[in-house]
């Protein structure tokens, strides 16, 4: 495994942390500027029918996956920036 690689791994860590509650902050207020309640559906939400409970998670994973691919490749590339190498 290549040094840089290896030092990078901290890194991707704290930025996977920084991601997540990105993330989080992210849909919670698309949640609400979508009409919502204020909390999303869980899975196991008896109240809430099929329809709303999918259309949740279908938009928490796809702002989800955004927030972290952009959070990763800016990690990268901020790197790159600083060492000479792209981690990876």
């Amino acid at each position: 495994m290549k040094a840089s690689k290896i030092a990078y791994k901290p890194v991707g860590l704290a930025l996977g942390a920084v991601s997540g509650m990105l993330a989080g902050m992210v849909f919670r207020q698309a949640w609400k500027a979508l009409g919502h309640d204020e909390d999303a559906p869980d899975a196991t939400d008896e109240e809430r029918g099929w329809g709303e409970v999918l259309i949740a998670a279908t938009l928490q994973g796809a702002i989800f996956a955004a927030v972290k691919a952009a959070v990763d490749r800016a990690g990268a590339t901020a790197t790159r920036g600083l060492t000479g190498t792209w981690p990876g």
